[in-house]
């Protein structure tokens, strides 16, 4: 008896390991950037979680890590393909949980719910408790989104909005993976760390063209980022599936926006600030369609793979001492 008792609590160890380690933290819900750099000390708290993984057969002590941000539609099988790739090669991963913190399943046809802003305070919250883990190496984290998530991604990287949240970390590279970048900062301050943006070249949700033009703006000023677009590739290159038309989904082509040094999106129209749900609602009314094309292509998937451990050997294992 003793040993069948045993056994199963083994067993159930293991099968806790399997499903990660849950990690809390305390964040809140700012609907926007302006929310965070002029309001942060009033905004309500909310209790956050994200999954911490390890790699198998290696020494659990001062290993890099990898912050994963979902998109719009939750966390999907290839987003996750990729934390696995990075496991393999001995870094830990860490799955931003903020839509089921929320309880939201996904902000297609909204994105009111769980806002960039939100999703940003998240990350540097969880950034804050990981690097008081023994088990990770706080100088070498790096974090990478999918369209939502790689504006988290992107603009996690935008000085004002770290200076507002004011982390004891950072992080040390920036992947985003299609990302909206639809918004161009007047304050064009970035942080030192390296950025690199992969976009397919006819993503209709999230156009290329808009963030070719931001990162060349970015780069005349010093910013340290890159991008790949790749031909024929529309958004969500990398899952493996045939293209669908996302009928509730904005395809933001024809949008674009100024925003101010404190944080305030502005329209197009009289420039008034998208600080509230139906003030952005409005803005978009005025410039996004509705439908935009989402689907695998094998051979940007498999490039963007491919440079993705690149990208992190390269800012996370190499040189480290």
């Amino acid at each position: 008896m003793v040993k069948i008792i045993f056994t199963f609590l083994i067993l159930f160890h293991f099968s806790l390991g399997d499903d990660g380690e849950q990690i809390n933290f305390t964040s809140a819900n700012p609907f926007s950037f302006y929310h965070i750099i002029t309001d942060l000390e009033n905004q309500d708290p909310h209790e956050v979680h994200g999954i911490l993984r390890f790699p198998e057969g290696v020494e659990r002590q001062n290993l890099p890590l990898v912050m994963g941000i979902a998109g719009s539609k939750g966390w999907a099988d290839h987003q996750l393909e990729y934390l696995s790739m990075y496991r393999e090669m001995g870094v830990a991963t860490f799955e931003l949980q903020s839509f089921a913190s929320r309880s939201i399943k996904s902000t297609v046809g909204s994105q009111v719910d769980v806002t960039t802003a939100m999703m940003i305070l998240d990350a540097y919250r969880a950034l804050d408790r990981l690097i008081k883990d023994s088990r990770i190496n706080p100088q070498r984290i790096a974090i990478t989104g999918w369209s939502l998530g790689g504006g988290v991604s992107l603009f996690s990287a935008w000085q004002p909005l770290k200076d507002a949240i004011s982390p004891k970390g950072s992080f040390s590279a920036h992947l985003p993976i299609y990302p909206p970048c639809i918004i161009t900062p007047e304050n064009m301050e970035f942080t030192d760390a390296p950025i690199h943006i992969l976009i397919g070249e006819l993503d209709n949700w999230v156009p290329a063209a808009a963030c070719e033009d931001l990162v060349a703006q970015m780069q005349s000023v010093g910013v340290d980022i890159g991008i790949t677009v790749y031909p024929d590739a529309h958004h969500g290159f990398d899952r493996e599936g045939p293209l669908v038309v996302e009928e509730d989904g904005y395809a933001l082509s024809d949008c674009r926006f100024r925003m101010r040094a404190d944080g305030a999106v502005l329209m197009n129209f009289l420039d008034i600030p998208m600080t509230k749900p139906h003030l952005q609602k409005l803005a978009l009314a005025f410039c996004a369609d509705r439908g935009p094309t989402l689907g695998g292509n094998p051979e940007a998937r498999k490039a963007s793979f491919d440079f993705a451990k690149s990208f992190m050997t390269e800012h996370l294992l190499n040189n480290i001492k």
